[in-house]
Parts: structure tokens; sequence; C-alpha cells
């Protein structure tokens, strides 16, 4: 009810301007049986460029069963598409009433009112092939009872290997121990907390969580002696890492700006890195570096261990979200409920990911396995699909977002007080996050 309060203000002052001068996958059900027929009236949809293709099929189908429908295409990238709704808001004309989000601008974009409560269990059992909705992303997209977004596509990092260096380097690609690795074998930018949480998922160590009760915390404001022996190796190994890189002058992987290009010359064919952490989005530049494919092997991240436990990431990934505009309005929620689920409509995943790089979450590997989808593309989505599966829920509440630059600020820091061992390195991490916590 505040929602439409709050959007029934905004109208009329609109209009008064105007007077004056927007679980494990598991094989899918059949594609929608009894599609939403007869539905009337416009909305807009926002998709990016690349996206166009595989969009207007879906609205030309859409069509078919309800001819007097109109589905209107903005075609705007999706960040600057969000950043219309912050610097507006949703009655700007300019804002889709069906758009893409990111799981993380769920809580903020709540918080604005900016999202209308969707009926997601009923798009769920209309497409099919959700083993356990609210164990998946569509949970994440629930908030404070209301279901805020549908699941566009997963995502999480996964290994990258190139056999050829790990060949010369005599390294078993079936398993590969980050402890037992030498220095440049494995390149992970870990003072990015991106990168740096699949370290630490593996000790189930917690940046910043919420307990039963809602209160905050974080794992890196205990003391030392009170971490646990499996946190305390964690740092110990990433301190490791560190201390390998820069006792001898060279800080590259401790730097945010070099670090990049330097693991692009190293996992080149020839260089020595044998396995890179990434997302799927690398695939094709990764492949170029690996001979142009021919050196490359993909894997799940948990290929990769720490301490003899396999790296994790999170489970992560975009929403379809409808403009909070239309919360009330039962005919246009309707047509934007039903138009989610012909995009979402498992029937056509393989074009989906042909136009997009999406990955649905409630489609198996089998499906693209059958397609006629690139090896390499299979394997991706293999990989992405089997390291989701084992991955714990990204965390999307907005305080989140202060562990980014603590994190990082906090490791780059070593370099500047060259800390003597894994505990000192550790006081500066706890230095920063029990300032971070002060904020809260």
């Amino acid at each position: 009810m505040k929602k439409i309060v709050s959007l029934v203000v905004a109208s009329m002052l609109a209009l008064s301007v105007a007077a004056c001068g927007q679980k494990t996958p598991t094989t899918p059900t059949a594609a929608p049986t009894t599609p939403d027929k007869g539905l009337k009236g416009t909305i807009s949809v926002q998709a990016e460029e690349g996206w166009k293709s595989y969009y207007e099929a879906a609205i030309a189908r859409f069509k078919a069963t309800n001819p007097d429908a109109v589905v209107n295409l903005i075609v705007k990238p999706s960040f600057e598409h969000l950043d219309a709704i912050d610097k507006t808001d949703v009655t700007n004309k300019d804002v889709a009433d069906v758009f893409a989000i990111p799981a993380d601008r769920i809580y903020g974009l709540s918080k604005n009112e900016a999202l209308a409560p969707i009926d997601a269990k009923a798009i769920a059992d209309k497409v099919g092939g959700f083993a356990d909705y609210d164990k998946g992303l569509g949970g994440n997209f629930k908030i404070e009872g209301d279901y805020l977004a549908f699941p566009m596509n997963i995502e999480t990092l996964i290994a990258f290997i190139n056999t050829k260096n790990a060949a010369a380097a005599n390294v078993d690609t079936k398993a590969i121990e980050i402890s037992d690795s030498k220095v440049g074998e494995v390149l992970i930018p870990a003072f990015n907390a991106w990168y740096g949480v699949a370290l630490l998922n593996s000790a189930d160590i917690e940046l910043l969580g919420k307990d039963a009760s809602g209160k905050l915390f974080s794992d890196m404001t205990k003391e030392w002696k009170d971490l646990g022996a499996d946190k305390q190796a964690v740092i110990t190994e990433i301190y490791n890492y560190w201390k390998t890189y820069t006792s001898g002058g060279a800080s590259v992987m401790w730097d945010k700006d070099a670090a990049w290009g330097h693991m692009d010359t190293e996992f080149t064919t020839g260089g020595k890195a044998i396995a890179r952490i990434e997302g799927p989005w690398d695939t094709s530049k990764l492949s170029k570096l690996a001979a142009e494919g021919a050196d490359l092997k993909i894997a799940p991240i948990g290929t990769v261990t720490l301490n003899g436990k396999p790296l994790t990431h999170w489970k992560g990934g975009w929403g379809l979200a409808v403009n909070a505009r239309n919360d009330g309005n039962a005919d246009q929620m309707a047509l934007a409920e039903a138009f989610i689920a012909e995009l979402m409509n498992p029937k056509y995943a393989v074009d989906f990911f042909k136009a997009t790089g999406k990955i649905m979450e409630n489609v198996p590997a089998a499906t693209y396995s059958a397609s006629d989808l690139s090896a390499t593309d299979k394997l991706v989505i293999e990989n992405v699909l089997a390291s989701y599966a084992d991955a714990p829920a990204r965390p999307l509440f907005t305080e989140w977002g202060q562990v980014w630059d603590t994190w990082q600020n906090s490791l780059l820091s070593w370099s500047a007080v060259k800390p003597a061992n894994a505990e000192a390195a550790y006081k500066e991490i706890k230095a920063a996050f029990d300032a971070m916590m002060l904020n809260f």
C-alpha cells in the first residue's frame, strides 16, 4: 500500500506539471501449454542491443496469442537504465515497465520503492523446471514477503586452465592445490573481494553477514586466536600469496591496476599461469590467450582447492523486474508477468544463451549439450551449473556494499605496512573491519 500511495502522489505531481506546460536445476517441464491469451494493453521492455533479436522473437510469439497487446522495446544498456531510475523516478517514460536488474541491486531498488511485487511462483509454475524456487535465485528476490524479480540468469565463477602451461609445469589439472603451487601458477586477485570470496568461502569466512536476529556481524572483527584453525589457514595462505609475490620486489599481483594485464600475459600459452578463476563472460578472451582455445580447459571452480578444500564462489545472477508504477493495475501486471514468462520460456533457452550469453537457472546442462552450441559454450554452461550448485547465496543486503573497499584497502595496505607474518597481516584486516562495523 505504501508503494501505491507513493506512486499515486508521484502521478498526481506529474499530471500537475503536464497541465502547466520503470536449487540445482532439474529437467524443465514443458513450455507453457496454455499460454496467456487475449491480454490487452501496452508495456515497454528494456533490452540491451545484443539481446534485441531474442526479445523481438519473444514479442512476436507473445503477440500471436495476444494480438491486442503492444510491447515496445527500450534498447538501452542495463546499468544506464538503472541509472535513469536512480536519477529520476519510476514514472519517467524512458524507464521501462519490465527491465533487467543484477541481484545485488534488489535491496536498493526495493528501498527506493522502484519495483512492483510480482506473482513469481505463478510464473515459475508456468515456465517449469525449478526444483525448489525459494532455495535458488528466486528466493533471493523475496524481500519482506514480496517477490520483486523473476530469475533471468545465473552466474558464478569457474576455473579456466591452460593445459599446455600445466603440462610444462608437470601439474595434474584434475585437482590444483593453491598451497602447493609455485608463484604465478594460480592467478587470483585476492585483494578484490569478488575473487577473494572464492578463497574465503572454502573456510566459511563471512566478511559481513546477518545472524538469526538480523544483526550484522563479521568474522574479520574476531581476534586472531578466536578465528579457528581453518579460517587462520586461509588468511595465512593469502598472506603467503602476497609474500611470495612481493619478496623479490615484484608486487604486480597486489597492484589493483597492473594485476589484470599481468594475469593475461602469464595465462598466455608459454607463460607460467596454469589456472585462473574467472566468470564465463571472460571465455572468449581466455580462449584467445590459450592458443585460440586449443590449450584451454574449463572446469568447475572446485577443481582449484585451498588447504584441501574446494573453492566456491556465489550464487549470483540477474532478474526481470516490473516497474512499481504498475503496482495496483491488475491488467498491466498481468501483461508484464505474462511477457516475463514468455521471455523465460525454457523451450528457447538455447536461443536466449546465443543472444545474451545468459544461462537460465531452470534449464539443465543436458538441454544445452543436445543443442547446436559450440563445444566451448557447452563446457562453460556445464561448469557454471556445477559450480553454481555448490555455491552459497550471494549476500544482497545494501550494507555489504561497504565490504568491497574495506577488504581491498586492508589487503593493499600490506605492501606499505609489510607485516612480518599472517597474524600481523590479519591485524590490518581486523582494524579495517572494526572501523567498517562502526558505520552500522
